[in-house]
């Protein structure tokens, strides 16, 4: 992650800047707000706003006119059993804003998210950073042979070295050509008085996917978990997951209880069709079941399998 000195000292400046508030805060958040927290080799998340906390929850649920004295045990209680039962109006009085500093291919994964507000930096008006995401050699797989969507064994040695080559290649050779076509330096003067530089907004179409853009993207509660929920999954890309898991930590600081809520009944939980579940039945009633008796596909099956298996214990 690089800022500049201007960037860090404009964050230090909102970090040192207070105001007196009437509205609910959480000094665990408070202490986060403002601050770059890295992902990736070039990225960063940053809470810029927020509005709640655990509290507000509980207030709209329970339709009160202040945040009431009941004990936190109860309103952790009613935030369980909301979380539970899927109820969705009581988060969403709650809202959080980010602002995201990713690859552009992540960027495109992440809007299908259509349940936020988002302003992007705009490579129409102004010129972007000199900055790609390059994969950790940990992080550089090949296709999956069962997984159209999914990576294999990591590259090793020299075929890894070839591709990390390629793509630092061809990042900084479009690069250069994108900074050719405009014609510019950093103050939008002209490289060569002689000749005219090329629009921006046409220029920017050379960029390789892995170049970084930035966006301020706001959502409520109830969404931000409906992402983590995706994002935040094992199964889901390396690289937006690693967004997901920092901005999952955020959400910890901001709401304690119901981040905990989230953990057991979201992201630690299964979900059993109807189907699946008359075969967990049959198996407590004492009954050997197996997939081509349990009238469920063999993937399903597995999957179910897969879902009730114990956790090995750590060596």
């Amino acid at each position: 992650m690089n800022l500049t000195d201007v960037q860090r000292a404009e964050i230090a400046a909102l970090r040192d800047t207070t105001a007196p508030t009437r509205r609910a805060s959480v000094p665990a958040l408070e202490e986060m707000l403002y601050q770059a927290l890295p992902v990736l080799d070039h990225g960063f998340v940053r809470v810029i706003d927020y509005m709640g906390d655990d509290a507000a929850i509980v207030q709209a649920a329970r339709v009160s006119y202040g945040r009431g004295t009941r004990r936190v045990s109860e309103d952790a209680g009613l935030i369980r059993y909301l979380m539970r039962h899927r109820h969705s109006t009581p988060f969403e009085m709650c809202e959080i804003k980010y602002h995201v500093k990713l690859p552009i291919f992540v960027a495109r994964q992440w809007i299908r998210h259509r349940t936020a507000n988002v302003n992007e930096y705009s490579a129409r008006y102004s010129i972007l950073d000199r900055e790609f995401y390059i994969p950790a050699p940990e992080h550089l797989a090949a296709q999956s042979d069962s997984n159209r969507q999914g990576r294999g064994a990591v590259l090793e040695g020299q075929e890894a070295s070839d591709v990390l080559d390629l793509l630092r290649a061809d990042a900084t050779r479009t690069y250069d050509n994108y900074a050719a076509m405009l014609n510019e330096d950093a103050d939008g003067q002209p490289r060569d008085p002689a000749r005219q530089g090329l629009a921006r907004e046409l220029a920017r179409m050379n960029l390789t996917l892995n170049t970084y853009t930035q966006w301020y993207w706001k959502t409520d509660l109830h969404n931000l978990l409906g992402f983590l929920s995706l994002r935040a999954d094992a199964h889901a890309q390396y690289e937006i997951r690693a967004y997901a898991d920092v901005m999952l930590e955020t959400a910890k600081a901001w709401v304690p209880a119901t981040h905990a809520a989230f953990m057991d009944y979201r992201m630690g939980a299964i979900t059993l069709s109807a189907g699946m579940l008359a075969v967990v039945r049959r198996m407590l009633a004492g009954e050997a079941v197996e997939q081509p008796g349990s009238f469920l596909s063999r993937r399903e099956w597995t999957e179910m399998m897969h879902a009730l298996a114990a956790p090995r214990p750590d060596p």
